[in-house]
């Protein structure tokens, strides 16, 4: 490598420089201020664990996400977290282990090995929020709305809600009585919405039931999309049905609070598919192809831990809610002060950072060019002035 190419970031990897970190950390801290409001505690949890732990109960696709390493002094494999979801089920499980309903919340960094689309990052800083001990649909409203006022509170306006329902696929694909690997093959092309791959992936299956899964493929929209598939699952999927009518007080809940959110609604959404058990749902905004958040149920996550609980939750990725922010306002001038040993000096700057004030030792140079005022000594007084022209 040439001394050209040593500055050079892995494909994927980004740095935030100091103008865009100072509003992505106050971002952060806005948003676990909003959670706390909510009931939410906070858990810092290890940027490395064991892989036993790590990779439990999401699916296989975190296993390709996560990079792993081996532990020098045990000789077990540890991998970086590549979300942070398992590691907070693990410590409701078995670090908390407390009954009734536990709300946590998180904001760290993760890597991936590979992007998960095309334009996304492979080091999110990864925050969300986790609802324990509560399987009622209330508690995914609450998990819900608190999503919502995430992005309200960063800024981001024209929301369109994403609901979904697992139970409706379970439901479609038990009636279709299909062998396994044809079933991997069906999902494969439900999940691209390929109606020709989807047609030859049912062929030979009973008719009325290839009809049924293709039709979800259809089964996107807002409202009305719930009435049609209560006509069309009444009788060949009835189990479905609670499905549709769960997403219906969903819907019918989020919007008692914003009668005006749009909702659509996509019957087919399989995303998280191996490890959601009820309802999913997404949030999208105008100007960004992917999901800004993301998130669902997932009961009986924690089962590996020795405790299964009924679990809900969301997470988003604060680089992407930074990409979206309004250009912010630069940051306030700063004070200039000498080096000197002067104890009536320190305690003036002492009392000036105490206020908030950004106070620069100019170490017997030129200010610091942030600086627009300074301290001067006048009658043994240090006060402050502003920096003039000829000062500089």
């Amino acid at each position: 490598m040439t001394t050209a190419d040593r500055w050079q970031l892995p494909d994927g990897v980004e740095e935030v420089l100091p103008a865009r970190a100072r509003a992505v950390e106050a971002l952060r801290r806005r948003l676990l201020d909003l959670y706390r409001g909510w009931g939410y505690q906070m858990v810092i949890p290890p940027l490395v664990e064991f892989t036993d732990s790590l990779l439990i109960g999401l699916g296989q696709d975190l296993d390709l996400l996560t990079f792993k390493l081996t532990d020098q002094l045990s000789g077990r494999t540890m991998g970086v977290r590549a979300d942070i979801t398992p590691q907070v089920a693990r410590i409701d499980a078995h670090s908390l282990a407390q009954d009734g309903i536990s709300r946590l919340c998180y904001a760290g960094s993760t890597l991936h090995t590979r992007p998960k689309t095309l334009m996304a990052s492979r080091s999110p800083i990864q925050l969300g929020a986790e609802l324990y001990g509560d399987n009622s649909l209330a508690a995914d409203v609450e998990i819900v709305r608190l999503m919502l006022a995430t992005l309200e509170e960063a800024g981001v306006g024209n929301v369109t809600l994403d609901l979904g329902h697992v139970g409706v696929y379970e439901a479609v694909l038990g009636s279709a009585g299909l062998s396994p690997a044809r079933e991997q093959t069906v999902f494969d092309a439900l999940q691209r919405k390929s109606l020709p791959d989807l047609t030859v992936a049912l062929e030979g299956v009973d008719e009325k039931a290839a009809a049924l899964v293709i039709a979800l493929v259809h089964l996107h929209g807002d409202e009305t999309v719930l009435a049609d598939a209560r006509e069309l699952f009444a009788d060949q999927a009835p189990a479905a049905l609670d499905a549709v009518d769960a997403l219906q007080d969903v819907a019918t809940d989020v919007r008692r609070q914003q009668p005006d959110l749009d909702i659509y609604f996509d019957l087919a959404e399989l995303r998280g598919y191996h490890y959601h058990t009820g309802i999913v749902f997404a949030a999208y905004a105008p100007g960004h192809g992917q999901a800004l958040a993301n998130g669902g149920r997932y009961d009986d996550v924690g089962a590996v831990f020795g405790r299964a609980r009924p679990a809900t939750g969301f997470a988003t990725d604060l680089k992407a809610l930074m990409d979206l922010l309004p250009p912010g306002t630069e940051e306030p001038g700063a004070i200039s002060m000498p080096d000197a040993d002067d104890p009536a000096l320190e305690a003036r700057v002492g009392e000036l950072r105490a206020a908030g004030e950004i106070v620069i030792n100019c170490l017997a140079t030129d200010p610091d060019p942030r600086c627009d005022r300074e301290l001067v000594e006048k009658d043994g007084d240090w006060q402050v002035v502003p920096i003039t022209q000829d000062a500089l």
